[in-house]
């Protein structure tokens, strides 16, 4: 059992968040651009983290343990690797992003068997900002898997990978069982199954069972209630105009980025955390909830771009047909095979609840077409979001049209 640690051990960033927040603003920020980056591909792992840990100098090594102490895991962590010790799993836990001696506290909690991360400087204790370490080079996480195979007399089919970006791609290999936990659109196209939600939904697939189907909790039917609801906004701006709704979206938006940080600092802002913590995924409960801004930048873009009465058919398009094909998508058999976090179930409700919204604004046949390209959209693996793309694919088919 192979574990990438953050984004499915830990959430992901949050260390790196923590160690900045307690470096000083300005440091904070640039080591969140520095992660932007490198989300988007702008610049290579190792790069990334060179920088990171530069800006890291000078820190002790045990403030660092103290930090990484007080990041939250999901409370049944340490039950599911107790399953795996009782099915005689050897668990390896292999990072890119965190120190070694902070994933050896890690595996020793947790019962882990083998662990890779990344080797740090030390000068009396405080980091020089020089790292090295396997696991950050491009096929290094290949490398020290081979070390562990060799180690126990095993081969790549007798391993099972679970983690969830782009840099786990050299170690989701076709002979061995791949799950993408909340993946990133490469692990999307390369996992044989994904898993959103608890990690506890591992367990099945590992016996070799069909991943579980199960109805929607109530933080999905809230999270998906309040996505339908952008369906109102067009109807909004007709009655107030377009850009006063786009403007009180972005004060709502700037209202939720203040209240997701106090938040990853354990306070609170009236009403808004409180939705968030009764919407939030469970990955997002302990980690910052970036999708609802995701989601506010596609209806303000579609809603000032896009002439009446298109803007208005693409956010209800995007708002009734991704809500409705995420809650009935859980409950649905049948993956896509080009996606497997998506279901033809799921894209085929969407697609009905979509064209019935987009009829509110154009003729069914637009309406027809635009939920057709919606669905298309949402199922596909793409590497921007598709709370972005979604209704600014829409809008541009229905202008086109």
């Amino acid at each position: 059992m192979v574990f990438d640690v953050e984004g499915v051990l830990i959430p992901k960033y949050r260390f790196i968040f923590n160690v900045g927040k307690s470096i000083g603003f300005f440091p904070l920020l640039k080591m969140l651009f520095i992660g932007f980056l490198y989300e988007i591909g702008a610049v290579a792992l190792k790069s990334a983290l060179n920088c990171i840990f530069e800006i890291m100098q000078g820190i002790k090594i045990e403030e660092l343990m103290q930090i990484f102490d007080e990041i939250p895991s999901e409370p049944q962590l340490k039950n599911i690797f107790a399953q795996l010790k009782t099915r005689n799993c050897k668990i390896a836990l292999i990072s890119s992003g965190l120190p070694t001696v902070i994933v050896k506290k890690l595996a020793c909690t947790l019962g882990a068997d083998y662990v890779s991360g990344i080797e740090v400087g030390l000068n009396d204790g405080a980091l020089t900002g020089e790292i090295w370490g396997g696991s950050i080079e491009s096929n290094g996480k290949f490398e020290v898997l081979s070390q562990i195979l060799v180690a126990e007399n095993l081969s790549l089919k007798d391993c099972v990978v679970i983690a969830d970006d782009r840099n786990n791609k050299s170690i989701f290999l076709s002979e061995m069982k791949k799950i993408g936990y909340n993946p990133d659109f490469v692990l999307r196209v390369k996992s044989d199954h994904v898993v959103a939600g608890k990690l506890s939904r591992i367990l099945p697939i590992i016996d070799g069972k069909p991943a579980q189907r199960s109805l929607p909790s109530k933080n999905d039917v809230l999270r998906e209630l309040i996505h339908a609801s952008a369906f109102f906004v067009p109807i909004l701006a007709g009655l107030v105009g377009v850009y006063s709704v786009a403007l009180m979206i972005c004060v709502i938006s700037a209202l939720f980025l203040i209240s997701e940080l106090l938040r990853m600092g354990r306070k609170n802002l009236p009403v808004i955390s409180a939705i968030t913590r009764n919407a939030a995924s469970p990955a997002e409960l302990y980690e910052f909830a970036v999708t609802p801004l995701y989601f506010a930048i596609g209806i303000v873009i579609t809603l000032v771009i896009f002439p009446a009465p298109l803007n208005g058919a693409a956010i209800a398009i995007f708002a009734l047909g991704d809500s409705t094909a995420s809650l009935f998508g859980g409950m649905a058999k049948n993956p896509l095979p080009f996606n497997k976090g998506k279901t033809l179930g799921g894209s085929l409700v969407g697609f009905f609840f979509a064209f019935l919204a987009g009829a509110f604004f154009v003729s069914p046949t637009l309406a027809l077409i635009g939920a057709a390209v919606a669905m298309i959209i949402e199922s596909l693996p793409l590497p921007v979001n598709d709370n972005i793309l979604i209704p600014l694919g829409t809008g541009l088919a229905l202008l086109l049209l």
